[in-house]
């Protein structure tokens, strides 16, 4: 039923390296990680966290392994950098531990649907003894208070969080950014055994409520429920991520061996079984960087250029999927090969773009047969003796002033062009789609934007397809 059991004489080392050691690598990946301690109060979840001086627990043994890990991994092709975050949820309010105060921290989710905490305090680490630096300080800062079943009882939820970011130095370039959970759940409590009145009344209250939510949020994952409540508490919120998110996720479950303890024991299994059904996606986490100078590192503050189409004008996902598609071919391709444009469009996109190119060319068409039929015949004649000498105009004004002249007379505007007319014009249909065709050629962004039907949208495609493809053909 469950991945490893540990006995009461399991030591601090074997729980690491049986269960959370084995994960770690994720990390240097690009992938996130997350490792709970749930179980109730007194049952010995922070000592399994943060063990003792001569037992030292799962955060500096992971932080201490991870550090390491990175140095190993780190060269002239690649480096790592490590930073820290550590808060509390305290009567559902985000506080941060670092830098304490009483402000209330929001949890925001990203377009890619990464959880984050903005202003929550992050500190760069180097080695082990800069994080027990920032962590030992911050350690006292959480809410503690002592109970009838804890002399030490923890009235909150503490999460450390463990950035690591690496930067490729080969192209493509890329940065990869992973993030590590560390998380002491406080423990359920029973308030008829705990004697808890006034604030600590209120402590178990809001603990057993968020404790209450997350078990809901296992349930509807597992039920494939289409809400899952994540938002009901700012504990499951934060650990979206890790709940069927992105995040190779680890539950050590602590139980008292008491007969007392028995009902605690039984509820603490049963959430554990039920999480273990959750399926989470986990996945790298890569974006590409600009490229500097030759054999130089990328230049991580330059604004990002490219001559098709910005970034800022596609869509977060369409963005994402044309990232990817880079790096794919760019591998293939080999190390001496350039890297390709940026928009490799898939080819379901070409043939939905040719279609809007189609649509819109038919009814530049018919548009412009429409205000051509109520031309003075005087100034087509004396158009067609100058046509050889006529441009394309490139101007903020519409496209029709390079095909036509309107003529205002009385009663003209409600004309219709009828079929006969159209064809013993032939000569003009002709004209009109060989200047709609040059300004689908040649023409800027702006002068796209002045044809019938194109928004800025639009525009940014056709220069894009055209750059990918040529100039379009007539036909």
């Amino acid at each position: 039923l469950f991945d490893a059991y540990y006995s009461a004489t399991a030591t601090q080392y074997d729980v690491y390296m049986g269960s959370v050691q084995p994960i770690l690598h994720h990390l240097l990946e690009g992938q996130n990680a997350s490792i709970l301690a749930y179980g109730p109060t007194g049952a010995g979840k922070t000592y399994t966290m943060l063990g003792s001086p001569e037992q030292p627990g799962v955060i500096p043994r992971a932080v201490q392994n991870l550090l390491q890990m990175t140095r190993d991994a780190s060269g002239d092709q690649r480096k790592y950098s490590v930073s820290m975050s550590y808060l509390e949820i305290y009567q559902e309010k985000v506080l941060d531990l670092l830098e304490p105060s009483l402000r209330d921290l929001p949890i925001r989710e990203d377009q890619n649907h990464h959880i984050l905490v903005p202003g929550l305090t992050e500190r760069e680490i180097t080695s082990f003894s800069d994080f027990e630096k920032h962590f030992l300080p911050a350690s006292s800062n959480r809410t503690v208070a002592s109970t009838q079943l804890n002399n030490r009882s923890s009235r909150s939820h503490a999460v450390l969080l463990v950035y690591v970011s690496q930067t490729r130095g080969w192209p493509p370039y890329a940065q990869r950014a992973a993030k590590l959970c560390l998380i002491d759940l406080a423990g359920s409590e029973d308030n008829r055994r705990t004697g808890n009145r006034g604030v600590r009344l209120k402590e178990s209250g809001a603990i057993n409520t968020s404790l209450f939510v997350l078990s809901k949020v296992v349930d509807a994952l597992n039920k494939g429920l289409p809400r899952v409540p994540y938002r009901d508490s700012k504990l499951t919120r934060l650990l979206q991520d890790s709940l069927g998110g992105s995040a190779h996720s680890l539950i050590i479950a602590n139980i008292a061996p008491e007969r007392k303890y028995y009902f605690e024991t039984l509820t603490s299994l049963n959430f554990a079984a039920k999480s273990k059904q959750v399926v989470n996606k986990p996945f790298t986490q890569e974006t590409l960087l600009d490229v500097g100078e030759e054999g130089s590192w990328p230049e991580n503050n330059r604004t990002q250029q490219n001559s098709l189409l910005p970034m800022e004008n596609l869509e977060p996902a369409l963005a994402e999927k044309l990232l990817h598609l880079e790096a794919l071919e760019t591998q293939q391709a080999g190390a001496e090969s350039c890297a390709l444009p940026l928009l490799n469009t898939p080819r379901s996109e070409r043939l939905e773009f040719r279609r809007l190119l189609e649509e819109t060319r038919r009814e530049l068409q018919v548009k412009t047969l429409f205000f051509m039929s109520h031309r003075d015949p005087s100034k087509t004649a004396m158009d067609e003796g100058q046509s050889g000498n006529r441009r394309v105009r490139h101007d903020t004004t519409s496209y029709y002033d390079s095909c036509y002249i309107q003529d205002s007379a009385p009663g003209s505007e409600n004309k219709v062009p009828s079929e006969w007319e159209m064809v013993l014009q032939p000569e003009l249909m002709a004209r009109t789609k060989e200047n709609i065709l040059a300004i689908l050629n040649t023409g800027s962004v702006k002068d796209l934007m002045a044809l019938h039907q194109i928004g800025k949208k639009k525009a940014n495609r056709i220069v894009a397809w055209r750059g990918e493809h040529g100039c379009l053909a007539s036909g």
